[in-house]
């Protein structure tokens, strides 16, 4: 399959983990020397906003092609602003820091790329106003999510996509997670791949994690973004 990647990066050699680098409050830091508190908003509340960014090694160029950078941090603004949370760089900038965290990583391997804006204030109480953000991005050797060779076995689950009137969908909200984490577990317990996730009005919308497309007399099609869908980037590609 041929993909098209924004920016290639030299890469040497893969680390382990406990060392690896992140960019956290505006700096480049040690994994092992990033901590975040126990009362910590996020954690309790899943008051953030993510991106899944990957990045394919190519052995014969010796690169790491890192794919669609600027639409998924262009995501993740819009998905900031419907939490009230600020993003302190542009697009540009988050692409050059996660260049420059990768080349510090010398990664020699596919890798996934995690950039997370969250309510970091340690207090107790539900709101999202008046809170003070933070900022971190890590990167990961990763493989394939899921494993497609010859095909995959999927459950259509017991759980609903949660609404967009309750939850957004336009945005990657951790805590609106717990809805696929559900969907997933109760697939792979019953003996099964993945899950396909219906909206209230039983129409599919999408997977635990993945957008849906159906092979249609030689056409893609796919649920449209009214039927509580993450509008993917690979989706809009």
């Amino acid at each position: 399959m041929s993909v098209q990647t924004d920016y290639k990066l030299r890469a040497r050699s893969r680390p382990k983990h406990p060392n690896t680098w992140v960019f956290f409050e505006g700096e480049f830091a040690r994994y092992h020397d990033v901590h975040i508190g126990p009362m910590t908003h996020a954690l309790h509340y899943g008051t953030g906003c993510f991106e899944g960014i990957r990045a394919y090694w190519n052995d014969a160029r010796e690169q790491l092609l890192l794919l669609q950078a600027p639409a998924h941090y262009e995501r993740l603004h819009d998905s900031a602003r419907i939490l009230r949370m600020e993003l302190p760089y542009s697009t540009e900038e988050l692409v050059e820091i996660t260049i420059e965290l990768l080349r510090r990583n010398e990664f020699k391997t596919d890798a996934y790329v995690r950039p997370l804006v969250f309510k970091s204030v340690e207090q107790i109480g539900v709101q999202l106003h008046g809170l003070a953000d933070s900022f971190l991005i890590y990167a990961s050797p990763m493989g394939k999510y899921v494993e497609t060779e010859g095909g995959i076995r999927c459950k259509v689950s017991s759980w609903r996509r949660l609404p967009d009137c309750a939850v957004p969908a336009r945005a990657k909200v951790t805590g609106s997670y717990i809805n696929s984490a559900l969907a997933k577990s109760e697939a792979l317990e019953s003996g099964f791949d993945e899950a396909i996730v219906l909206t209230e009005g039983g129409h599919v919308s999408e997977g635990s994690a993945e957008n849906l497309f159906l092979l249609k007399n030689g056409v893609f099609v796919t649920p449209p973004v009214t039927d509580d869908i993450l509008e993917g980037i690979t989706r809009g590609s």
